[in-house]
């Protein structure tokens, strides 16, 4: 049986070849992880619905993605955040998200970052907030459903924002309806409800009309 040149002694695959398979091979994810990001390769995989307030910045030798301006253009169907930017060509039930948040503007008691969950469209998703001072629209797991949002929690606790890197966690189960998120104590919640309006849906991360900085973001299943 004749070999083909690929199999010869000697014979070295040409660069480009390897140029095609190693990205592919990179980009595999861990069993159990459905998506993660460091944004040291940039943005790609992410939609922003206005993608003029984002950018991925360099700082100290770690590539980060920020929201660069508190105004934005996107104007959502209903009242509801307008810095979104959502994983591309993933959708998730149960899930645990992770994530490091820096608040880049100190605009105290209206601080916040949100992360998106069950997002079917532009008008109907979930979303927490965490803002620095609660109150029914602020600080709290909120639904938006046709309508403008409205809280699904009463929390009362704020969030307690600093210059600092922060870890976020966020988990949810469609089974139960549970939503919990922790905020640096990852054994206490520091928000948590029960819901079932929406299963399934789009992932993202934001914030209301604030300015903050995201790094390793971690998409894992919820185990059964």
């Amino acid at each position: 049986m004749s070999c083909v040149p690929e199999c010869r002694p000697g014979f070295r695959v040409p660069a480009v070849i390897l140029a095609v398979f190693v990205p592919a091979l990179q980009a595999a994810e861990p069993a159990g992880v459905l998506f993660s990001e460091d944004f040291e390769r940039g943005a790609d995989r992410w939609e922003f619905l206005d993608p003029a307030t984002w950018t991925v910045t360099d700082r100290g030798g770690n590539r980060v993605l920020e929201i660069t301006q508190r105004r934005s253009a996107y104007q959502p169907p209903f009242r509801s955040p307008g810095h979104v930017a959502l994983m591309r060509d993933v959708q998730a039930g149960s899930f645990e998200l992770t994530v490091r948040v820096r608040s880049t503007k100190d605009t105290g008691a209206h601080r916040d970052c949100c992360l998106f969950f069950g997002w079917q469209d532009p008008a109907r998703f979930y979303y927490v907030h965490l803002g620095a001072r609660p109150d029914p629209a602020s600080g709290q797991i909120m639904i938006v459903n046709r309508a403008a949002r409205r809280p699904l929690t009463q929390n009362e606790r704020p969030t307690p924002w600093t210059d600092n890197w922060h870890r976020v966690r966020l988990r949810r189960d469609v089974r139960t309806g549970e939503i919990a998120v922790y905020f640096d104590d990852m054994q206490k919640p520091h928000m948590q409800v029960r819901d079932t309006t929406f299963a399934a849906g789009r992932i993202g991360i934001g914030s209301f009309d604030d300015m903050n900085a995201f790094d390793d973001v971690i998409l894992k299943e919820l185990s059964p």
